[in-house]
């Protein structure tokens, strides 16, 4: 029986195996030339089958979980910097000392622009500020999270010690961004 294997863009590697013309058919499906990794074989046509088995790349697992837990914050700094809001940011957010505004910046930006993929913990807060040039410590941007920028966003857990919590820009903290943004304040917005 005609034997075939394709490896997916995903690193899952499916082996076929069944009478010529399906063998043929499903590689012609799937992008691969037939007879490219065909393996010869016999026996009567029966149906085709089908086995998936799982990819030589053990990193490929790693690498998708990373990305969700370790966000590109190059990529946000570089948004914040090339956006069309950049001007307007650095004039209202940047060039300002508000600490709140500095450390909602980073969270903004993922909602707006990024589609708010995903949230920020304060060390990923801190690190982009830096990068930006207004560095909120660590622990002042943990604070300020909690305490008076509470009402701006939403975590994914409940805080304690010791655990990592990801914020996200709520409603009500992208229309007080927005208002800042515009040169306006918390009482001007909505």
């Amino acid at each position: 029986m005609p034997k075939a294997s394709l490896t997916l863009p995903n690193g899952t590697v499916v082996q076929i195996e069944g009478t010529t013309e399906e063998v043929r058919d499903l590689l012609k499906h799937y992008g691969a030339a037939p007879g490219h990794s065909a393996q010869g074989g016999t026996g009567s046509g029966g149906r085709a089958r089908v086995r998936k088995t799982k990819g030589r790349k053990p990193s490929a697992g790693k690498a998708a979980r990373s990305t969700d837990s370790a966000p590109d914050l190059s990529e946000i700094v570089n948004v914040a910097k090339n956006c069309d809001e950049a001007e307007d940011i650095e004039r209202q957010i940047l060039d300002r000392a508000s600490q709140v505004d500095r450390t909602l910046l980073p969270l903004y930006i993922v909602h707006e622009q990024l589609d708010n993929a995903f949230g920020l913990s304060s060390g990923e807060v801190s690190k982009v500020t830096t990068d930006l040039g207004v560095p909120v410590s660590q622990p002042n941007a943990s604070k300020t999270l909690s305490g008076s920028a509470a009402k701006y966003v939403i975590g994914d857990r409940v805080r304690r010690k010791g655990q990592l919590v990801r914020y996200r820009l709520s409603r009500r903290g992208l229309q007080y961004m927005q208002a800042v943004i515009r040169g306006g304040s918390d009482e001007n917005a909505g």
